[in-house]
């Protein structure tokens, strides 16, 4: 008999069982539901974050206290956290930085404000950074209308706002043009909408559309203090001179900070693409819990699966008789069995990938990143499925090939 024949007669079998196989068959695709779901919402939201870091471009690296943001435990230990950047060191160091660049100084002041205008007002839910002349060209903004701050009016300080796409659709009904020279309150601050910023989409940390930006130095009058930890973005003119930069930026910040020679940086310095690699390196433990979590559940389906195999050749004892009478092979018995087995942890499996690659999705969704189908992840299920079902049909198959035929014949 063909294997495409087996197929045929597995199927036949699964169709006038199909109760107990569906039940056999959901329990499998739950299970892989549990591993595909799981690995591609991980990769979904990874995937949406490098999106948004590479905003950021290959010519820029931040600088932070060592200890901030998303990193990894080095032989056990995570290192001391560096004391925050302080205003006068940022504004040293982009005062100070020669290199072939372009530096922005930014903070950030509150992500729970709620922007009125007139009868209008914005959920609680929005971010107010304050910024320099540099910041939207650094982070990737471009403008819709309007234009950003001068360097003077982010060195003195004043009363201007920059909002984000989803504060204008709020506010202003999704005109831009109009937003421009109205008033808005943040809390207690009144600020005139001097720019309008494109949609630029979510990332992990948040919405960037749900943003106002405000000069710095307004900023720091009324929410900095002593311990607020100002940002530094450098964006390098030639990408191919990052690493030149990055290098110099060291040193200098070192002179900043007033480290001497035996003593350990307090800070670090980031490229998007290292901190998408510090990502992964952080969320191997999840994908190594979704393949537990799996595993298990496929063990318990492989139980019930060889269960029903059991039944099965125990129901149809007298067709195996028959078969073996008419000169069917053990090989072909256990073949026929092994089929069904196979068939429907595939059947299973295929159904668990659907709906495992849907709620992964629903992160892709939420984050607005782009739908992921995980082929990698796809192809480990079916592989999984299909051990499932020959470890669970083995037993069941071998023991159908080893009836007796003339007993066979008299089983009732």
């Amino acid at each position: 008999m063909s294997l495409r024949e087996n197929i045929i007669l597995a199927l036949r079998t699964v169709r006038s069982n199909w109760l107990r196989a569906i039940l056999t068959l959901m329990i499998i695709a739950f299970g892989i539901m549990a591993l595909v779901g799981i690995l591609t919402a991980i990769d979904v939201g990874i995937n949406s974050l490098s999106d948004n870091l590479s905003n950021l471009g290959a010519n820029t690296f931040t600088i932070e206290p060592s200890g901030e943001g998303v990193r990894g435990r080095q032989g056990g230990r995570q290192e001391k956290r560096g004391e925050p950047i302080s205003y006068d060191e940022a504004l040293a160091f982009k005062g100070r930085y020669d290199f072939p660049a372009r530096v922005s100084t930014s903070m950030r002041c509150t992500g729970s404000a709620t922007i009125k205008h007139e009868d209008e007002k914005t959920n609680p839910n929005v971010r107010i950074f304050g910024v320099d002349e540099n910041y939207l060209e650094a982070k990737g903004f471009e403008l819709n209308a309007g234009r950003s701050f001068t360097g003077l009016e982010a060195l003195r300080g004043g009363f201007l706002a920059v909002i984000g796409d989803e504060i204008v659709s709020e506010l202003f009904k999704g005109q831009p043009e109009k937003a421009i020279g109205q008033s808005i309150r943040a809390g207690s601050i009144k600020l005139k909408v001097v720019g309008t910023l494109k949609s630029k989409g979510s990332s992990m940390g948040g919405s960037d559309d749900r943003a106002v930006l405000i000069p710095l130095q307004t900023a720091k009058r009324y929410y900095g203090s002593d311990r607020t930890d100002y940002d530094i973005i450098v964006a390098v003119n030639d990408a191919t001179q990052i690493e030149a930069g990055t290098d110099y930026a060291t040193g200098l910040f070192r002179n900043v900070r007033g480290l001497r020679a035996s003593q350990n940086n307090d800070f670090e310095i980031r490229q998007s693409d290292n901190l998408i690699s510090i990502i992964r390196e952080n969320t191997t433990y999840f994908r190594a819990a979704a393949v537990g979590i799996g595993i298990i559940t496929l063990i318990g389906a492989a139980i019930g699966l060889m269960n029903i195999m059991l039944v099965s050749v125990t129901e149809r004892t007298r067709e195996i008789g028959i078969c073996k009478a008419i000169g069917a092979k053990r090989g072909t018995i256990m073949t026929q069995f092994l089929a069904e087995a196979v068939t429907i942890s595939l059947v299973g499996g295929l159904v668990g990938i659907v709906l495992g690659v849907l709620a992964g999705n629903v992160v892709a969704v939420i984050s607005g990143g782009s739908f992921l189908f995980p082929y990698g992840w796809g192809v480990v299920a079916i592989i999984a499925c299909t051990g499932v079902g020959l470890i669970s049909g083995l037993y069941p198959a071998m023991k159908a090939s080893r009836l007796d035929p003339i007993e066979s014949l008299r089983y009732e």
